[in-house]
């Protein structure tokens, strides 16, 4: 596969991720504001807007409204929704023959829903029916995906890039609010710790899997081993990073040139990591720091692939 077309499908599938995430962010965080208890809605804001990596373009003048109206709409800045799935749909253009039409045709049908006078009106009638719509039409996408692709090289990168996406997001979501939550013990005899907990699980669509799991007894521990250990999952990071390796090791497979050991080192090193501890180990150090690390592990990887599918050198292409 031309590393030209492995970037772009990795770009498809990570700014797809990215802008779900932030309209399931942005949604959850709106709710959360209609109580007023606890936190106020700046404090919230400021949270979610840490979770999403602090984007420098979001201005923090103007109103809370006027805020989430550019995060969703402003085509100009890298951190918006509507920024996302431009990038998105650009990428899958330079390479329209490597998906399959239903693929194109959701993600067009996505690109001009955003871009249409009845996304507004919807937005402002009802702000979080706009946003559920727009999660909704990027799950189509991906099970459009998973449904018409031939499970190839190009699948596994989409697979790779919506891993490594999802992973980086729910680290850096879990460090913003474990400094918080988890040692929030002067709140605790509100209900104010309880419902910003169901909102974290709401954040990583997790509520309904964590209550399977561990019923709806809410602990901020619990949250934390479930989120990151639990393997069965798919926003755990620990199953994003299962997907990450076996994506890694088809593209090899399937490429027939000899990758150099480093990405599997890179990969297998954050997968042993999170493999073999436990919540126990993890509260006993540091939790921020455990969770900073997997965000550079991920970091890392990012680079390594992108040293050895897209900016790999004409020697290590001709190596065998």
């Amino acid at each position: 596969m031309l590393s030209r077309v492995a970037d772009s499908l990795y770009w498809m599938s990570r700014y797809l991720e990215r802008a779900e995430n932030t309209a399931r962010l942005l949604d959850v965080t709106m709710g959360l504001m209609l109580d007023p208890g606890g936190a106020n809605a700046d404090e919230r804001w400021q949270r979610m807007t840490a979770a999403l990596g602090r984007p420098l373009g979001i201005a923090w003048n103007g109103s809370l409204e006027s805020r989430a109206h550019k995060l969703v709409f402003d085509h100009l800045d890298p951190s918006s929704v509507t920024y996302c799935i431009n990038a998105a749909r650009e990428n899958a253009r330079q390479v329209r023959e490597e998906i399959s039409t239903e693929q194109w045709q959701r993600l067009n049908r996505l690109f001009h829903h955003i871009h249409s006078p009845n996304a507004q009106t919807q937005y402002a009638t009802s702000a979080g029916d706009m946003l559920a719509s727009v999660v909704d039409g990027i799950h189509l996408f991906q099970g459009v995906g998973d449904s018409t692709m031939i499970h190839g090289q190009g699948w596994q990168f989409i697979r790779l890039g919506r891993s490594l996406e999802r992973a980086y997001a729910t680290a850096t979501l879990l460090e913003v609010y474990q400094s918080e939550l988890f040692h929030a013990h002067e709140r605790e005899s509100s209900g104010y710790q309880y419902l910003e907990l169901v909102g974290l699980l709401r954040c990583s669509t997790a509520f309904e899997a964590y209550c399977q799991v561990y019923t709806a007894d809410l602990s901020a521990e619990r949250i934390l081993e479930f989120l990151v250990l639990n393997r069965d999952f798919p926003h755990a990071i620990r199953y994003c990073v299962d997907n990450i390796r076996t994506a890694i090791e088809s593209i090899q497979r399937a490429g027939g040139r000899r990758v150099p050991d480093e990405i599997f080192a890179g990969v297998g090193k954050l997968h042993a990591m999170l493999g073999y501890t436990t919540i126990a180990e993890i509260l006993a150090t540091d939790a921020a720091a455990f969770l900073h690390n997997i965000r550079e592990q991920c970091l890392r990887i990012h680079e390594l692939v992108y040293r050895n599918y897209v900016h790999y050198s004409i020697q290590s292409a001709l190596a065998v």
